[in-house]
């Protein structure tokens, strides 16, 4: 039944790319004639001067810039959400969520702030509210947008390094992984190597590394470190810091690049493992239910629940400051808007799937979500003739390398904000902006905490009801600043406006159940109320927006002339 399910919602995506998604692409008025700032800054003498210019703006091609996209968006939330509320609430109003969500709302959401970035001079959608909202709201907006920046870092540097603790061999194949794409970008952008060359060359080292990294695991514990989880913190948070202020050539693209093979192939074998396994009859389920309770002791009622536990799997506020932040700021030609961001969205939504499918195969036994992930993918191989164990290896290898871009990519884009908060400029504020913006995160993944028994808990499930909520909500936020944008340029906006009414008030209504309920972590509540309030006057601010005269068409949106 899962199986067959599983097969529709992927044609279901398919579909609404190739409907609806044409359809919004045409309705944001997605143009090639306009000239993109990967051009238009990168480009522009008085701008090159400016040395943030060169480590930021770059136009890539649409394939790695795919690759960078979905790899930077794909971290733990398509895995561990759907894992997670499926537990709770049945798998069916999981694989719902997941596929209507990801056609009209997130899919929208992603297109709609990367047009509306590019046409703004590939500012962040912090930076568009600024032309639309008072100082304060602007202010408010940004303090955010930081904050949710914080939240993810802290949420996926736990998880990665919880990876790697359990995994050696992981660790080992992250590594070599780092050092190929290193040495994949210098020759391909700094010594001419045709792409299609490197990518014969360079794949086949990728995945060779899984097998490499399985014969020579890293396990900090060989040399003495007692606590193997603080070790990793330490290097994740080095290696974060480094690749912020690398300029995107070198690590950033290529990296995505590559790792954009390992994710393909982690959706491609799992889309042939479970038809290869429904088809044979080899792919027993854990017993999980279609339809669960309607509520659950830790996460709540199914509504508003259900709609920020699954979120990146169908709709993230985060996808809207990789998009605005730095897929904007490498965006070639419009049309690639499209199939990046959209198309990108619905991709996710078949891993979101996937891991649905993983969860009801394997069931939760109590384990981690990532841990249960490649358990799935091992069975998912399995079915195909592989060893299952490489195969497991193999998932929990994707899912670190979710994790990683992920995770530098957030730091970056927390330096981004940071920078617009103080106006800091110049070749050092990198640095600066950087170490703060991973300070904070430091500081919690060391301190240990304890859930209500005394017992250890790992810092990412203390965060996770609200990381899901105020992700939530920064996505409803950021369709606001939408909304302001194409009402000033007198577009359609209904389809952005009601993913928007929806989202905002899903997520209010789940942080309001935070703050009330007893069940969750003091910090967790105090966090939801300071978020609450926070996005109240952002609405607030925006509704004061929307009474304003509406402007008018100005030319061209970025400034710059029209081509042809």
């Amino acid at each position: 039944m899962v199986a067959l399910f599983f097969v529709l919602g992927v044609a279901l995506l398919v579909l609404g790319y190739f409907t609806y998604g044409h359809l919004v692409a045409r309705w944001l008025g997605v143009d090639n004639a306009r000239p993109t700032p990967a051009h238009t800054i990168h480009d522009d003498p008085e701008m090159g001067k400016d040395p943030t210019v060169r480590y930021d703006y770059a136009p890539a091609r649409a394939a790695v810039l795919f690759g960078h996209h979905f790899s930077s968006i794909a971290g733990a939330g398509p895995i561990a959400g759907p894992i997670i509320a499926a537990a709770a609430f049945g798998w069916l109003p999981v694989a719902l969520w997941i596929v209507l969500g990801s056609v009209l709302i997130g899919g929208v959401q992603d297109l709609a702030s990367l047009v509306a970035s590019v046409r703004n001079r590939a500012r962040s959608i912090g930076e568009i509210s600024r032309r639309y909202l008072s100082p304060l709201g602007y202010r408010l907006m940004l303090a955010f947008i930081y904050l949710t920046l914080l939240y993810v870092t802290v949420v996926f540097l736990d998880l990665t390094s919880s990876t790697f603790t359990k995994s050696g061999g992981v660790a080992s194949s992250s590594v070599m992984y780092i050092v190929l794409a290193v040495i994949f970008g210098i020759l391909v952008v700094r010594r001419g190597l045709p792409l299609w060359l490197g990518s014969v060359c360079f794949v086949p080292l990728v995945f060779a590394g899984i097998w490499a990294g399985q014969q020579l695991p890293m396990d900090p514990r060989a040399l003495g470190i007692g606590r193997p989880e603080i070790f990793w913190d330490i290097v994740l948070l080095s290696y974060c810091f480094v690749a912020s202020v690398l300029p995107v050539w070198l690590l950033l693209q290529p990296r995505d690049y590559l790792s954009s093979f390992l994710l393909f192939g982690c959706l491609l074998g799992g889309l042939a493992g479970i038809l290869a396994g429904a088809l044979s009859g080899g792919l027993p389920s854990a017993g999980l239910p279609a339809l669960g309770s309607l509520s659950d002791p830790h996460l709540g009622a199914l509504l508003p629940a259900l709609f920020i536990t699954v979120a990146c799997g169908a709709s993230s506020g985060f996808h809207t400051l990789v998009a605005s932040g730095t897929t904007a700021k490498q965006l070639d030609r419009e049309a690639h808007a499209l199939p990046v961001a959209y198309g990108g969205m619905l991709l996710e939504g078949v891993l979101a799937l996937i891991a649905l499918v993983a969860v009801v195969l394997v069931g939760t036994g109590g384990g981690e979500p990532t841990v249960i992930f490649s358990q799935g993918m091992g069975s998912f191989l399995g079915a195909l003739g592989l060893d299952p164990s490489l195969g497991a290896a193999f998932g929990l290898l994707a899912v670190s390398t979710f994790l990683l871009t992920t995770l530098d990519t957030c730091t970056r884009l927390g330096r981004y904000v940071f920078e617009e908060l103080t106006h800091l400029r110049g070749p050092l504020a990198r640095y600066l902006a950087t170490g703060v913006t991973l300070a904070i995160p430091a500081v919690f993944v060391m301190v240990p905490f304890t859930d209500s028994a005394g017992k250890p808990v790992a810092p990412w499930k203390i965060i996770w009801p609200v990381f899901g909520a105020t992700n939530q909500l920064l996505g409803g936020l950021a369709l606001l600043v939408v909304v302001l944008w194409l009402r000033d340029k007198k577009r359609r906006l209904w389809y952005v406006a009601a993913p928007c009414v929806f989202m905002v008030c899903m997520t209010l209504w789940s942080l309001g159940a935070m703050v009330l309920s007893q069940r969750f972590a003091t910090v967790v509540r105090v966090l939801a109320l300071v978020l609450s309030l926070l996005a109240v006057a952002v609405t607030v601010e925006v509704i004061r927006a929307l009474r304003q005269p509406v402007g008018g068409e100005s030319g061209s949106e970025d400034g710059k002339p029209r081509l042809g």
